[in-house]
């Protein structure tokens, strides 16, 4: 696919060059399919950390920027081919699969290369050449590849074990769009004839949709799964299952991956078991704005009046962005023996060191209020502070500002609103990782 030898060799020759210096330096000669150069340039640079088996790989073409910007990192793409194993494959028999938004391609490779059969849909042509390319020295010879729409194909596709869909979430005019309605191709409108054509339906959806709202619109009663999958601490995407059997409960699961260069180092998970009643209801609770609390959880509530009785209460927990997503917080309460600062601050205190914690945890040093006397004496030794605000009128920087402290150092501030209604600086040190 590379057009000719001068180009080859100078991909080669600047392959960890600055693209811009490049692009500046090779204008005007014309033996070199500068677009292309460049695209390759960049695409095998940005593989490097997220790709490392493909950058690892000579020959591999890469697509313009904005597909390699929305394909999955390796670290995401290994966390759904362990799922998708246990999903349609434990029985080790020979299956069938179905990508419907192929794109570059990288979600396909890691999954087909599990099933006996596997067919990649996506409607761009140029990017169906690139698979078609890539697929061959990556192996995938069960690799079957169809240029058409989502919807066309499906229509007369024969049935599989499962179907993979990652919808564009980006409109006509290249805006960014959340709402699952709103992607391409709709998802809730294919429903139907999704689970007729499959036995799973996993769906990849952006991290920034209210995954209640998505369980809601799908219909809670075929939906069995969601994962909130975050690579080191940040949320990447919300994968969810779909099944043409009625599901009485819908099984949660908050994924960390922690990865270093494209490695999986480490894989923590925190499960939650929720009846479909209850996944409605709750929705139901959220969209009504703030008017009934659940009163259950107020038991895991901290009370700071009894803060001075309470000589031991010693460590904060910030639980990882995955859980953060989910948002359950009465369950993390329970189930690790902590309690939440305020309904609304998402954030953990508690007198005891919690092993394994799912997230960040760090030493209590202080707690202060904004009356500024009290602010001084317990910032009396401090010259710069990582400050994060949750549920606090003012934002970090406006803080930093007041507070005059510089960014870094050991020291952690976290600046919250308590259940009293009076906002606080909690002032930390981060709790050492036992080995």
């Amino acid at each position: 696919m590379i057009t000719n030898e001068a180009t080859r060799l100078f991909i080669s020759q600047h392959a960890n060059d600055n693209i811009r210096t490049l692009a500046l330096a090779a204008h005007g000669k014309p033996d070199i399919d500068l677009p292309f150069a460049l695209d390759q340039i960049a695409g095998r640079q940005s593989a490097r950390k997220k790709l490392p088996s493909w950058h690892a790989i000579e020959g591999i073409i890469f697509p313009p920027h904005l597909s390699m910007e929305q394909c999955s990192s390796e670290a995401t793409a290994l966390y759904k081919q362990s799922l998708l194993e246990r999903l349609v494959c434990q029985d080790g028999g020979i299956s069938s699969f179905a990508d419907l938004t192929g794109g570059f391609g990288v979600d396909f490779s890691f999954l087909a290369s599990r099933f006996g059969k596997a067919i990649y849909v996506e409607r761009q042509q140029r990017l169906c050449d690139i698979a078609t390319h890539n697929f061959k020295l990556l192996g995938l010879t069960q690799a079957e590849v169809v240029c058409d729409e989502a919807e066309s194909w499906l229509k007369t596709m024969p049935r599989v074990d499962l179907i993979y869909l990652d919808p564009a979430r980006r409109d006509a005019n290249g805006a960014r769009t959340f709402a699952i309605a709103d992607c391409t191709p709709n998802v809730v409108t294919l429903k139907p004839l999704l689970l007729e054509k499959a036995g799973k339906v996993m769906i990849k959806l952006s991290p920034m949709l209210d995954w209640r709202k998505a369980v809601s619109d799908l219909g809670e009663e075929n939906v069995s799964e969601v994962h909130a999958v975050s690579v080191n601490n940040e949320c990447k995407e919300l994968l969810l299952v779909m099944t043409p059997e009625k599901a009485e409960a819908i099984e949660i699961v908050c994924v960390d991956i922690r990865s270093n260069d494209g490695e999986v180092k480490e894989v923590k998970e925190v499960k939650e078991v929720k009846e479909v009643k209850e996944v409605k209801e709750v929705k139901e609770v959220k969209e009504v704005k703030e008017v009934k609390d659940n009163t259950e959880s107020r038991s895991n509530i901290f009370d700071y009046s009894v803060f001075s009785t309470l000589q031991n209460l010693s460590t904060l927990y910030e639980p990882n962005a995955s859980l953060m997503k989910i948002g359950c917080f009465d369950m993390i309460a329970e189930r690790f023996g902590v309690c939440q600062v305020s309904a609304n601050s998402h954030l953990f205190v508690s007198d005891h060191e919690v092993k394994d914690f799912p997230g960040r945890s760090f030493h209590i040093v202080g707690i202060t209020t904004m009356n500024k006397r009290e602010m001084k004496d317990a910032l009396a030794d401090i010259k710069s502070a990582n400050i994060t605000v949750r549920n606090f009128p003012l934002t970090t920087a406006e803080l930093r500002k007041k507070l005059k402290l510089k960014d870094g150092g050991d020291v952690y501030i976290f600046a919250t609103t308590f259940e009293d209604n009076q906002h606080r600086l909690i002032i930390c040190k981060k709790a050492l990782k036992k080995t």
